[in-house]
């Protein structure tokens, strides 16, 4: 009997992918340079350009939050301000570690809808500190999540317009893209048209929650920012002694369209999802299921039946009517068959 996986909390609480364990097991053979200066960790110059079709320079972490707040904070001084979406993971999620790793810069978090910010939001936020006051916040870096905290995207001319109104205030644009391969395979684009062609600077590319154990790539898309920012890392507690470990996951992960294929999936399994609720009496889709998450209202007793039987999920508030919002999140590794047991589970306490 099929047995089928019943957690749909998050895509961070899946395996790896048996090709990533394999540049594991051949990064493993033998010595090499410490910190950084291996031959796998030089190669990724090349590998991540070549697939973001840029001269880059990267820097690989095996944290997110690292990976998020390490480059933000190469760019924004103690009296600087971090704009951000209101719901931005940066802001809600991080433990104020942006606040942290930038000795005290402030967070502007800027309206969103269904957790995207608007270019209008932006212009009236930064309006709010104008430039030539020497007594207020200075704007220094506009953060974008892609995919955005409610399971949307960013399309390429949001980007190009929030990335204009920034640039013009003389800001940097990073894009937090711990789910950039989901956005890049939602948009139908290539990640160069989502990145540096889009306005942004600089990106914390995500593969972890794309079959890697834990590998993060900091992209400079103007390599001459980056001169010192090893010493951020080194400061920071993040170089890696074995650095090659981190750099073989990512090699993997963008070899022969790897990350492609794991993202494709978990779209599609999102989608299933998406389709099978829209067809339940008693549930209403909150958000656009444009990735790998998918929010619900569903009545209190639907979610105990679920967490009774087993299924993992997360609980994230309450609609207007004060039904629980639900979020289920799909991976690479996330089948039709658990998605259609998920379905049954529900279609059976809706009865």
């Amino acid at each position: 009997m099929m047995t089928c996986n019943m957690d749909f909390s998050s895509d961070n609480r899946m395996g790896v992918n048996p090709q990533i364990l394999d540049a594991l097991h051949a990064a493993n053979q033998g010595p090499a340079a410490a910190y950084g200066h291996d031959d796998l960790t030089h190669s990724l110059d090349q590998v991540v350009g070549d697939f973001l079709g840029a001269k880059v320079a990267t820097f690989p972490i095996i944290s997110g939050t690292a990976a998020n707040c390490l480059p933000i904070a190469a760019f924004t001084p103690p009296y600087g301000g971090i704009v951000c979406s209101e719901n931005a993971h940066i802001l809600r999620a991080e433990c104020g570690a942006p606040e942290f790793f930038t000795s005290g810069s402030k967070m502007l978090p800027a309206a969103a809808q269904s957790g995207r910010m608007t270019a209008e939001g932006l212009a009236a936020l930064l309006a709010s500190y104008p430039a030539a006051a020497t007594d207020t916040t200075v704007p220094k870096v506009l953060s974008l999540t892609q995919v955005t905290e409610c399971g949307t995207v960013y399309t390429l001319d949001e980007i190009m317009a929030l990335t204009r109104i920034a640039h013009e205030r003389g800001m940097m644009v990073h894009m937090d893209g711990a789910r950039f391969a989901n956005a890049v395979v939602a948009l139908g684009c290539t990640p160069a048209d989502m990145s540096w062609r889009a306005g942004v600077d600089v990106l914390s590319l995500g593969t972890s929650k794309n079959g890697t154990i834990c590998g993060e790539v900091i992209v400079f898309f103007n390599p001459d920012r980056a001169e010192n920012f090893r010493r951020y890392i080194k400061r920071a507690g993040h170089m890696m002694a074995k650095q090659r470990f981190v750099s073989a996951q990512i090699v993997a992960h963008l070899a022969d369209e790897l990350w492609r294929h794991n993202a494709s999936n978990a779209n599609a399994m999102a989608r299933r999802l998406h389709d099978g609720l829209a067809r339940q009496e008693g549930i209403a889709i909150v958000h656009e299921v444009e990735a790998n998450i998918v929010f619900v209202a569903m009545p209190e007793a639907h979610v105990q039946a679920l967490q009774a039987q087993g299924f993992a999920f997360h609980t994230v508030g309450q609609d207007p009517a004060g039904s629980p919002v639900v979020r289920f999140v799909t991976s690479f590794m996330t089948t039709a068959d658990d998605v259609d047991h998920l379905l049954g589970a529900i279609s059976q306490a809706c009865a």
